[in-house]
């Protein structure tokens, strides 16, 4: 880790913090050489995983995707970026936790319905009616009858 301040190339640890998103870790250091703190956050590398699309191609997992889908989804809903951001953070955490080489599309778009699911009942069916491709408004309608039934039962 090279020094911002005179450019050094060793420093030691003295703190290390995962936040509380779990996806990235913030270490405190000080530079051997000029004795200077400074702070460091550092963040799983992306391009471990594969996304295995519908067709059976496969593509670098971009956490970009998941989040302009969320965008999307709660536009015009009163959700910070932030509160997205999050979700995508945990979604990427629980893929990356699974050390798993490979994951199917459909895997990633249940776990971005589920978070939504619980966070806005709008932006959610605004996302599955995207995602699970309703070919017409009884589809539509079922989707929203069982939204109904599991909000009456809690």
């Amino acid at each position: 880790m090279k020094c911002p301040f005179c450019g050094f190339t060793e420093s030691k640890v003295l703190d290390s913090r995962m936040n509380k998103e779990m996806d990235t870790i913030r270490r405190r250091r000080e530079c051997l050489k000029c004795a200077k703190r400074f702070t460091t956050a550092e963040r799983l590398e992306e391009g471990l995983l594969l996304v295995i699309k519908k067709d059976g191609r496969r593509e670098v997992f971009d956490r970009s995707k998941i989040l302009n889908g969320l965008k999307k989804a709660c536009e015009k809903r009163p959700i910070s970026i932030t509160t997205l951001e999050k979700i995508v953070s945990r979604i990427e955490y629980n893929l990356f936790e699974k050390s798993e080489r490979e994951v199917k599309g459909s895997e990633i778009g249940e776990m971005v319905m589920d978070e939504l699911k619980k966070l806005d009942e709008v932006a959610y069916v605004r996302f599955a009616s995207v995602y699970r491709q309703f070919r017409d408004i009884n589809e539509f309608m079922e989707e929203l009858k069982d939204l109904l039934i599991k909000k009456d039962q809690v």
